[in-house]
C-alpha cells in the first residue's frame, strides 16, 4: 500500500459512500401501493390478482428497485391460488376448511407486512410463497 492511500490514522482510507438514488423514495411508495393493491380485490373481483401484476410490470422499467417487490407478490399471488385450489379439493375434510382460514388471515396480514417493510426500504419475501420468479 502506498502512504498517500493511508487516512492520518494510518489506516487504509475508504471510498466514499455512494450517492443515493433519487429514485428511492418513489420506489419505496410504489412498492407500498403495489404490497396493499393486493386489496383491490375486495372492492373489485379479479383485481387484487390483475393490479399488482400491471404496476410491476409498467414500472419496473423506470423504477428497477420495484422489481424485487413485484417478484415478491407475484410468487404470493400464485402461491395463494395453488393453496386454495388445494384447500378446495380438501373441503370433504375439516383440513380444507382450516387452510382456507389460515389462507385468509395470510392473504391479509402478508400484504399489511409487506407494505410496511417496503415502505422502509426493504424487500420482504412472503412467508409460504413459492418462488416462481427468482
Amino acid at each position: 500500500m502506498d502512504p498517500e492511500s493511508l487516512a492520518p490514522s494510518g489506516t487504509p482510507a475508504s471510498a466514499p459512500p455512494p450517492a443515493p438514488d433519487p429514485r428511492e423514495p418513489q420506489t419505496r411508495l410504489w412498492a407500498l401501493i403495489l404490497h396493499l393493491s393486493l386489496f383491490a380485490g375486495y372492492v373489485v373481483p379479479l383485481a387484487g390478482l390483475l393490479v399488482p401484476i400491471l404496476i410491476w410490470q409498467l414500472k419496473k422499467a423506470s423504477l428497477p428497485g420495484l422489481d424485487a417487490h413485484g417478484k415478491a407478490v407475484a410468487n404470493w399471488i400464485l402461491s395463494a391460488l395453488l393453496y386454495c385450489a388445494v384447500a378446495f379439493v380438501l373441503l370433504e375434510d375439516e383440513m380444507g376448511l382450516l387452510l382456507i382460514l389460515v389462507l385468509g388471515v395470510c392473504s391479509v396480514v402478508f400484504p399489511i407486512v409487506g407494505a410496511i417493510k417496503a415502505h422502509a426500504g426493504q424487500v420482504w419475501p412472503y412467508p409460504l410463497a413459492i418462488r416462481f420468479f427468482c
